[in-house]
């Protein structure tokens, strides 16, 4: 069995290719730094270091990397043949990889069992987004290619930090982990992931996620650098931090638990779980790296806005949001590109004009007005 993963970072080396290992595949990561990928060739293992409570070490081999800008015609031959395609590359750029997936579903035996196809993204419906961009290109040659691969939407969540200098292709990472992944498209013939768990419906397991993980950690970033602390860990140990984003992760969970009828307590032991993890101290964690790409995530349908704006349409509360969104407004890093077009354009433009083009709301949603306050408050600082 093989398998191709689209990013060999981090993500990939110590989650998704450590459990596609772990399920007997030759993996094989596809990327674009050719650094890593030189590094990686020349490695024959590499060691997962799985730091606090329960964690380990796990010592990774049978892999290759193939350098997709510089032979794109290799990735698409290990496609080919493949029995798994996964990504960990970032939302946006999964418009890159669906080009090479075409090519391959072309070049491949129609007797093969299809391909399957997971991006594994801090995303809504991932996989749709990579699926749309192959139907696209592909045009007419889509109703051949079509029963060729199955594609399922995951939900994935492992803390993996910033690494330490001098580490190699080791990964260090924390001790929990969850991938979740959508049933029905495999019918009765699923990939074999140790690890992975299948359901039914993953919505509720994707937005449980997004909004408690994705939305606790920026929480814990935004604050945190506001307050000058430099550590995650370090940051949730501040009382006052801490405080903010409990109350965070309170709003997400009231609009969870309406939403998918999940179970208080459960979602309450969850919500805990989630705490512990940011706090572990042996994850060199930094504010700077969770809270990159604000713009990003405070859009229409990322981890902010997302669930404020389902959380007012219901009349629930969410000015411990939006005070998070006041928090990521102050992001103020001239080494993350997004951060810089965030203050010139808090800088140039009226509070409404940049609330609707950077939030997706429009002016007569509920929330609106709250998050318009913001950042008019921002701006009055700014002045």
């Amino acid at each position: 069995m093989k398998a191709v993963h689209f990013g060999a970072g981090n993500i990939g080396r110590g989650f998704v290719g450590l459990l596609l290992h772990e399920g007997g595949y030759e993996l094989v990561f596809s990327d674009v730094a050719a650094p890593l990928v030189d590094a990686i060739n020349a490695a024959s293992e590499y060691t997962v270091h799985a730091v606090g409570d329960g964690g380990g070490d796990t010592v990774v081999t049978g892999f290759r990397a193939v350098n997709s800008a510089e032979d794109p015609g290799k990735v698409v031959d290990e496609i080919a043949t493949a029995d798994i395609v996964t990504t960990a590359v970032g939302p946006t750029i999964l418009k890159f990889v669906a080009p090479h997936i075409v090519a391959a579903l072309a070049l491949r035996d129609p007797q093969s069992p299809p391909l399957q196809v997971m991006a594994c993204e801090n995303a809504i419906n991932a996989t749709d987004i990579l699926r749309d961009a192959i139907v696209e290109l592909a045009g007419d040659d889509w109703s051949e290619l079509s029963g060729r691969a199955v594609f399922a939407n995951t939900a994935v969540d492992r803390i993996v930090p910033g690494q330490p200098e001098g580490g190699g292709v080791d990964v260090t990472v924390e001790p929990f982990y969850e991938w979740a992944i959508e049933r029905p498209p495999f019918g009765d013939d699923p990939p074999s992931i140790p690890g992975a768990h299948f359901v039914d419906d993953l919505e509720p397991y994707i937005e449980r996620k997004l909004f408690t993980v994705n939305t606790g950690h920026a929480t814990t970033a935004y604050f945190g650098a506001l307050a000058g602390v430099e550590k995650i860990s370090d940051a949730l140990a501040e009382p006052s931090i801490a405080a903010q984003v409990e109350a965070v992760l309170e709003e997400t969970s009231a609009l969870l638990v309406a939403k998918h009828e999940l179970d208080p307590q459960t979602q309450a032991e969850y919500r805990a779980t989630i705490l512990r993890r940011f706090a572990n101290p042996l994850l060199p964690d930094t504010v700077w790296r969770v809270g990159r790409q604000p713009l990003r995530k405070l859009s229409r349908h990322e981890r902010f806005v997302g669930p404020a704006a389902e959380a007012a349409e219901r009349g629930l509360e969410t000015t411990a949001l939006v005070s998070a969104m006041g928090a990521a407004l102050a992001f103020d890093d001239d080494e993350d590109a997004q951060s810089v077009d965030l203050q010139r354009q808090i800088r140039e433009q009226d509070a409404a004009t940049f609330t609707a083009a950077v939030t997706g709301l429009e002016p007569q949603h509920p929330l609106f007005s709250q998050v318009e306050a913001v950042v008019a408050a921002r701006q009055a600082e700014l002045a």
